[in-house]
């Protein structure tokens, strides 16, 4: 990361109102057209579908510096995706018309939103084969790996404090809660995650990593 080019787009877009959003608030509903554009100042958004059973799919998590939804804003069509507050969280609303100037004027900074782009699209690509081709046990290994990379809190023994739930790791890896909680006493008999209340921690990443380039379909 170009941390420059990070802090003028932060300076750049702290300009605009600020929104506090509490965990679980919807930010912006599937099929409507966005009035803005939104800026993560500090928090996680998650983006997820809803299943013909009802149950949310996770598409994505966006943490603080991602914009959101910019396929929307550059193609003009109604957003495709629900937005919410993963954890609380803040926002800042630009309009539009500034957004788009602001890319247009600046494509230093064009060029680091779209390599942020690609770089989740790469994870999400990833993710679908997995998905496709995948083990139960190799997806939940991805979720896990993918959790720890973005979003764990490293502890001073190197272990990652993931907060997150069983149910959150159905809903990013496509798996019933079942399922998840089968594997994930599998990985604690194998002594390499414990479970607490809310939170997963990943005692040591590396077991994860070499189980996966065992698993991967790839």
């Amino acid at each position: 990361m170009n941390p420059t080019l990070q802090r003028k787009l932060h300076e750049h877009y702290s300009q605009y109102p600020a929104r506090h959003y509490p965990k679980g608030q919807i930010i912006l509903f599937a099929n409507e057209m966005p009035r803005y554009t939104f800026y993560i100042a500090e928090g996680r958004v998650r983006k997820y579908t809803i299943s013909y059973r009802g149950d949310e799919i996770i598409v994505d998590l966006l943490k603080p510096q991602a914009c959101f939804p910019i396929s929307s804003v550059i193609n003009k069509t109604p957003n495709r995706f629900f937005f919410k507050a993963e954890i609380d969280t803040t926002l800042h609303l630009v309009s539009i018309p500034d957004f788009v100037s602001f890319l247009q004027l600046n494509p230093d900074i064009t060029m680091y939103l779209f390599s942020q782009l690609y770089r989740r699209l790469d994870g999400i690509n990833s993710k679908m084969i997995h998905l496709m081709a995948g083990t139960a046990r190799s997806r939940l290994l991805y979720e896990l790996l993918a959790e720890c990379r973005n979003f764990g809190h490293v502890q001073p023994d190197n272990s990652h404090d993931l907060r997150l739930k069983e149910i959150d790791l159905a809903s990013l890896s496509g798996l019933s809660r079942e399922t998840v909680n089968r594997e994930i006493r599998r990985l604690k008999d194998e002594g390499w995650v414990e479970v607490r209340t809310g939170r997963i921690i990943v005692k040591n990443i590396a077991n994860l990593e070499m189980a996966l380039a065992t698993t991967t379909p790839y």
